[in-house]
């Protein structure tokens, strides 16, 4: 049993230095300014920021191993342990484009792993079932339409391990579709080049999110609205950005905020250094690029997104943090177990100081 005293505590948009957060069992079994029972152990946070940790819906490596170069329980269990170190307490492991046979080597590493996961949530895949001419980074060759018997067979042999998937709405057939849905799979938007009435018709038959805003689909038009104005402009939809300077300017991170609010959240997009299989990134000054000079990926953790969002995207540090915390975590269904400071939650809390710098991060109190 601990408690957490003398911190700035983020509850329901408001900060306050004056209450403290008791843990049991891994679990927040009380917020306030009572006095500490005894028998808890104290940690006096010095005045920081204590916040929930992160959760990242996308992210290919870290660590120094790339997923799926490395499709293996092993490396997910290194992006595990690497993540919590850097406040990511929570997140998909990201399969771009690839072989199916990657595919299924990857969906059985996440079956052997899952029993002793820590922050692993399951897999993101990210294709193959997009648009090729918004393929980005992604292998041209690997890129096809689904069949239904296709993805029955991949979602009977995943048991639930797929999570998540991009993919191009306006290319994929509605049973198709219907049977992501009925399987429990969080359909995002993403490598598309769908119109705005595409676009729509996908927000409005169960597409719920957005795969990094702006990149890899066409960009606005005033004559021709297309996905990034659908999104703007549908009253649910969501969207992930890459708040990293690269990927999107900054001043357009703020205005996509200004536009979407709780709408839209936080992804890295990380990649870490490889030089083996179909995807080899090469860091090139604070992004990675493939050989052929492509921008393929981030190099940022999310605090480091966070920070970015405050100092140069104007966005209020509860909103920041909200971005990385609360909304992925209500986007995938997991409001009452993480991603927020809420009695019954698990602990999965951080320190932050007042430059944002990661502290001390908790993991199920511990």
């Amino acid at each position: 049993m601990i408690a957490i005293t003398n911190c700035k505590l983020f509850k329901e948009g408001l900060l306050s230095a004056d209450q403290h957060v008791l843990i049991e069992n891994g679990k927040i079994t009380k917020i306030s300014n009572e006095t500490i029972p005894d028998g808890f152990e104290r940690i006096d946070a010095r005045g920081d920021y204590l916040c929930p940790s992160f959760i990242d819906l996308q992210i290919y490596g870290s660590g120094g191993q790339l997923f799926s170069a490395y499709p293996t329980a092993d490396t997910l269990k290194q992006m595990d342990a690497d993540l919590i170190g850097k406040g990511t307490t929570g997140f998909l492991a990201c399969v771009a484009t690839n072989s199916m046979e990657i595919v299924y080597q990857s969906i059985d590493a996440a079956k052997a792993y899952r029993a002793e996961a820590r922050g692993f949530l399951g897999l993101h895949l990210e294709g193959p079932y997009l648009n090729p001419k918004r393929r980005g980074a992604h292998i041209a060759a690997y890129i096809h339409k689904a069949s239904l018997d296709e993805v029955k067979r991949l979602l009977d042999h995943a048991d639930g391990t797929v999570k998540m998937m991009t993919l191009a709405a306006e290319l994929q057939d509605e049973a198709v579709i219907s049977c992501l849905l009925e399987h429990g799979v969080l359909l995002s938007l993403g490598h598309s080049d769908a119109s705005f009435a595409e676009a729509t018709a996908a927000y409005n038959n169960g597409f719920k999110t957005t795969t990094h805003l702006f990149n890899a689909m066409p960009p606005i038009h005033h004559r021709t609205p297309n996905l990034p104005v659908a999104v703007f402009n549908h009253p649910s939809a969501m969207a992930s950005i890459i708040a990293d300077g690269n990927h999107v300017d900054f001043e357009v991170v703020k205005m996509s905020h200004k536009l979407m609010g709780d709408r839209l959240f936080l992804i890295t997009d990380a990649v870490t250094e490889c030089d083996t299989g179909p995807y080899q990134h090469q860091l090139s000054g604070e992004k990675f690029i493939t050989a052929d000079g492509t921008l393929s990926g981030s190099n940022i953790t999310l605090v480091q997104a966070v920070q970015n969002c405050v100092k140069y995207c104007e966005i209020p540090l509860y909103d920041a943090i909200n971005k990385a915390s609360a909304l992925p975590a209500g986007l995938m269904g997991l409001s009452d177990e993480i991603g927020s400071l809420s009695v019954g939650s698990r602990a999965n809390l951080l320190l932050l100081n007042a430059e944002l710098q990661l502290r001390k991060v908790f993991v199920d109190g511990l």
